[in-house]
């Protein structure tokens, strides 16, 4: 079999248009709506039994246990589903996948998914070009899911094709005697087989040619549907190379469940073969003629690994998650938007529920104030790339605000729902008006770093003492966050508010002071007009911040206020 430098090529050339297609699927998701999104996902995965169940079901209707589990990065990549959801799913993809199997051999029908990319390309690309935003992501999410399908045909065609050149792997039976260092050596046959190729079932049919032809026996054909299933791992791991951290935990998830489960198989291998064996030949019945057995054997054992590993491990969800954080710890730049506290939806009663909620807009307005150093930085950031990467970073902070407001309202929204205290309801009224205000300053933020970013495109910039007077603005400002925070998660009323108030005072009066000084050093042209209008638009837009702090103070206020009469 002749493989050329181009075909080579094309490989490349597949494995980036996969990726392409789970960079913009993963996008259009979250692009839309992924509130309503999230909650469909969530409450199909609300324990680990319907998170397999639902892994079952996706796998068995599109056939195909890697574009479930790539799907699944895709979600965990756009915040829709958190790691633990996503390793439920994939211990069902696992066991959909062998579904499949049964399906294929028994009907011999398998969906060809990527026949349906080049249609589903001319239905999005009307709604690619829509002016309607919400149609725009749908359109991006068609797409991307087009092309993600068509990357994954284009793998398996551009792949060497070994399946159609069983012959090469002939060799493989001068090393069928060597006991169980015979089985491991085609557990790693099998890992490399199904990472070259991009497909299980692929990969399982070069297994069948194996021992119908006689070149192995059935023993060393489970050992490379062991291998099989740790190879399969490869399509998510490599889809997972351009998500964030989370999505590469989950794909990481993947590898350590199929890996533990061979290891286990391996330790009981004989005991395990003889029970599949004794299900075939005796419960079923199957005969021995023209390798039929061998064939039910293999699909039977396949389904049987993967049973028992999912009956295992569905109790040590929580374990695996917490051992993947580890390997792949979370770098502070690529923090991503998820509820700490109230996630797992509501708490036994209101007033903890309250509780939590506290917490969580506590962990909010820590956020705002790392927001707003992020922008403090951001000031004297020289480097382009460097520059880019934080501008960056506050876009998505204005992203991760957006969506911690609407989500704690929601919560609090339910909680208000329940039978109540008087007080409770005054908490959550105060809540409410808190993450709002919290929100606020987050814009605010985000104009400050856009003013920044404007100011850099214009190739303009402050004078050394603009430059000390918004130092010393933006330090009120933050000592005015700092205030705020402690404010917020002081529990017995100990943190003095009139500080707070104090601050703002100072907050405008420099404000006032600095725009008078402006006029003057426009006129005396001491920089030019546009150079005073971004200097100005900081300067207004933390004065705007500490307004939005004063609210947050001021909400905190009333309630202490209304409790005490």
């Amino acid at each position: 079999m002749e493989y050329s430098f181009y075909d080579f090529l094309k490989l490349l050339g597949s494995l980036a248009l996969f990726l392409y297609g789970m960079k913009i699927m993963s996008e259009g998701l979250q692009k839309f709506a992924g509130d309503r999104l999230r909650s469909i996902l969530t409450a199909m995965t609300t324990n680990r039994v319907t998170g397999v169940l639902t892994g079952m079901l996706i796998t068995a209707l599109i056939q195909s246990s890697s574009a479930t589990t790539v799907m699944v990065v895709s979600f965990v990549n756009a915040g829709l589903l958190d790691l633990a959801q996503s390793i439920g799913v994939i211990m069902g993809a696992n066991i959909g996948t062998t579904v499949t199997a049964w399906i294929i051999s028994a009907l011999g029908f398998k969906v060809d998914v990527s026949a349906f990319s080049l249609p589903l390309l001319a239905i999005g690309i009307p709604l690619l070009f829509s002016a309607k935003s919400t149609r725009k992501s749908v359109g991006e999410f068609i797409f991307g899911f087009a092309f993600l399908f068509m990357g994954l045909n284009l793998l398996k065609v551009n792949a060497p094709d070994l399946s159609e050149n069983p012959d090469m792997l002939a060799f493989v039976q001068n090393y069928t005697d060597m006991g169980f260092l015979s089985v491991l050596l085609f557990v790693l046959i099998g890992t490399v087989l199904t990472m070259i190729v991009q497909a299980s079932a692929a990969t399982m049919a070069i297994t069948l040619i194996m021992c119908a032809n006689g070149w192995i026996s059935f023993e060393l054909g489970a050992a490379l549907v062991l291998g099989e299933n740790i190879g399969t791992t490869i399509t998510a791991n490599l889809a997972a190379l351009t998500a964030n951290t989370q999505a590469r935990r989950a794909a990481m998830a993947h590898l350590m469940f199929n890996v533990f489960g061979v290891v286990w198989v391996l330790l009981l291998f004989k005991p395990f073969l003889g029970v599949v064996d004794w299900i075939i030949s005796d419960v079923m019945h199957v005969s021995e003629a023209e390798g039929v057995a061998v064939s039910f054997k293999l699909s039977a054992f396949h389904t049987c690994f993967n049973v028992c590993n999912v009956l295992i491990l569905i109790w040590f969800v929580h374990l695996i998650e917490k051992t993947v954080c580890k390997i792949i710890p979370q770098k502070e730049q690529e923090e991503e938007y998820r509820l700490q506290f109230i996630n797992g939806g509501l708490l036994s009663t209101a007033e903890l529920s309250i509780l939590q909620a506290r917490k969580e807009i506590n962990l909010f307005a820590e956020r705002i104030q790392r927001m707003f150093r992020m922008v403090r930085d951001l000031l004297h950031t020289e480097n382009e790339n460097d520059f880019n990467k934080l501008f960056s970073r506050i876009e998505k902070y204005e992203n991760i605000s957006d969506n911690m407001e609407i989500e704690i309202a929601n919560y609090l929204n339910k909680v208000s729902e329940g039978r109540l205290s008087s007080e409770s309801k005054l908490q959550i009224q105060e809540m409410l008006r808190e993450v709002t205000e919290i929100e606020s300053i987050g814009d605010s933020c985000y104009n400050l770093a856009r003013t920044i970013n404007h100011k850099r495109s214009g190739g303009i910039d402050f004078t050394e003492n603009q430059y000390e007077h918004i130092h010393q603005m933006f330090r009120l400002t933050d000592n005015a966050l700092s205030q705020m925070i402690e404010l917020v998660e002081d529990t017995h009323h100990q943190v003095d508010i009139n500080k707070s108030f104090n601050i703002e005072t100072e907050i405008n009066n420099y404000r006032n002071q600095l725009k008078n000084q402006n006029i003057v050093d426009v006129n005396n042209k001491a920089y030019d007009y546009q150079m005073g209008v971004r200097y100005m638009d900081l300067i207004g837009e933390c004065e705007k911040l500490g307004d939005y702090v004063v609210n947050v103070v001021e909400a905190h206020r009333d309630v202490k206020n209304k409790k005490a009469s």
